[in-house]
């Protein structure tokens, strides 16, 4: 065709040049998208966490949502690597207790948030082996913030010297675990705190007591 003749058709209207969406914009849109899923996925779990669901609670169409994501697996592990990246920079900054004790502080976000979506993804990889890669990969990552958390106590003399750092590690991921699950199941947390404060004290060095016991 030619493009002289196609400007100067009077049939064609000429719309101007298509105004970009900027960096910031697509960055704010992806987090709407992730968000409002993290949200369907706790609340529906992944296979109840229908387009249509997602729609409700992305406020976008399926159009807007897959323009972001492949599809719905896609988007899922993306929420997945997005909490894991967060919680990460948590336990590098303050430790895995401090996750735990935000985890609590934040009633909000359950069941449908954070800790909804955590059990979801550990169903999820226990029953599918394609999404149980990605998944090991993100929690190998956080394994091995908490184990360079705690070796850096242990330099500093922190940390109680009598036992593993590895089993350390596996102490505090087996604890989350069971916090999570706690939440996710809606039990009370009246005490939870307290509880928090009996494993970070059981991790730590013991304070030296003097000769005469003070």
């Amino acid at each position: 065709m030619n493009p002289r003749r196609f400007a100067s058709n009077p049939y064609v209207r000429n719309t101007g040049p298509v105004p970009r969406v900027s960096t910031d914009q697509l960055a704010a849109r992806r987090r709407q998208i992730l968000d409002g899923a993290r949200t369907c996925f706790a609340r529906h779990g992944y296979e109840g966490a229908t387009v249509r669901r997602l729609e409700e609670t992305t406020g976008l169409s399926r159009g807007a949502i897959f323009h972001y994501f492949r599809d719905k697996q896609a988007l899922f592990l993306a929420v997945a690597e997005q909490d894991a990246r967060v919680m990460a920079e948590v336990v590098a900054e303050q430790g895995l207790v401090q996750v735990m004790r935000e985890l609590l502080s934040s009633p909000e976000s359950r069941p449908a948030g954070w800790t909804g979506t955590y059990l979801e993804m550990a169903r999820k990889a226990r029953t599918d082996p394609a999404f149980r890669e990605p998944w090991q990969a993100h929690s190998a990552e956080l394994t091995a913030v908490t184990r360079a958390r705690l070796e850096r106590q242990a330099a500093a003399g922190t940390l109680r010297a009598d036992a593993d750092l590895v089993a350390l590690t596996q102490y505090l991921e087996l604890v989350l675990e069971g916090l999570v699950s706690h939440l996710a199941m809606g039990l009370p947390s009246t005490h939870l705190e307290s509880v928090l404060d009996v494993v970070e004290q059981s991790v730590r060095r013991a304070p030296a007591q003097s000769p005469n016991g003070g």
